[in-house]
C-alpha cells in the first residue's frame, strides 16, 4: 500500500514545524523524493531547524502519497492530518506551524483547524475562489506571494487573506517582488521571512517588526507589504 513519507529533522522537541510540498490538481502518479516540488521545500526544513534546534525545534518534511490534489479524494490533506497525528503521538501537546508551498500552501490552509495547529506560512498558495477560511479561527496566517507568478493567481491569495482576516485578526500577507512560483529568484528572503514568522510565532525569537505590524493592521491594510 502506498503511504506517505516523513523526513525528520531533530528528535525531543517542544515544537514541530510540518513542511509541505506542492503537486497539481488531479495525479495518482507517485511522489517520489526526488521530485522538484519535494526538494524545493528541503531547504525551509534545514534552515528551520539550524534556527531553532537551540529551543526545541523539530522540523518534519512530508512527501504525499500522490502528485494530485485529487478532489474529491483530498489525498494531500489526508496525508497531513496523517502527518498531524504522527506529530502529537511522538511529541504530545507539541505545537505546531504549517509551512507549505502552492498546493501545500492550500492544504497548510485547509488543515489548519487541528487542536495543534498554531500558525500556518502559506508560500505561493493555491487559493481558489470561495475556499473556506473558518478553520482559521484563533491561527496566526502569513500569506507570501511572488508578483511575478503565473502558476498560482496572488489575486486569489490576496482575496483568501481578505475573507481570513474577517475570522482571524492575525493574518498578513506579502508580496515577493520579481519572484515567479518556483521561489528561486529570491531564495534567500523566502526562507528569511518563514524563519522569522515561525521562530516569532513560536516564541523562540522576538516576532519580527516588519510582520508584527502587519498583523496588527486593520484590513486590507498589511495584506499587501512589499518584500
Amino acid at each position: 500500500m502506498t503511504a506517505p513519507g516523513l523526513r525528520r529533522f531533530g528528535g525531543d522537541a517542544t515544537a514541530v514545524v510540518l513542511v509541505l510540498h506542492g503537486g497539481q490538481e488531479t495525479s495518482k502518479a507517485r511522489s517520489h523524493r526526488l521530485r522538484p516540488a519535494y526538494l524545493r521545500m528541503l531547504p525551509f526544513a534545514r534552515d528551520l531547524r539550524a534556527a531553532g534546534h537551540h529551543a526545541g525545534l523539530a522540523v518534519w518534511a512530508l512527501r504525499n502519497r500522490y502528485r494530485g490534489w485529487n478532489a474529491p479524494d483530498l489525498d494531500p490533506v489526508a496525508d497531513a492530518r496523517w502527518a498531524l497525528d504522527e506529530i502529537q503521538r511522538v511529541h504530545p501537546g507539541a505545537p505546531v506551524v504549517l509551512v507549505g508551498h502552492s498546493m501545500g500552501g492550500r492544504v497548510a490552509l485547509h488543515v489548519a483547524g487541528d487542536p495543534a495547529v498554531a500558525a500556518v506560512c502559506a508560500l505561493a498558495p493555491w487559493t481558489p475562489e470561495n475556499e473556506a477560511v473558518d478553520q482559521l479561527a484563533g491561527r496566526t496566517v502569513l500569506i507570501a506571494h511572488g508578483d511575478r507568478d503565473t502558476v498560482t493567481d496572488p489575486k486569489l491569495s490576496y482575496a483568501y487573506a481578505v475573507r481570513a482576516k474577517e475570522v482571524t485578526d492575525a493574518v498578513c500577507r506579502f508580496d515577493v517582488r520579481d519572484e515567479g512560483h518556483a521561489m528561486l529568484r529570491r531564495p534567500r528572503e523566502w526562507r528569511l521571512l518563514v524563519r522569522r514568522f515561525t521562530l516569532g510565532v513560536l516564541g523562540i525569537t522576538e516576532v519580527d517588526h516588519i510582520i508584527a505590524s502587519a498583523l496588527a493592521k486593520p484590513c486590507p491594510g498589511g495584506l499587501g507589504i512589499p518584500i
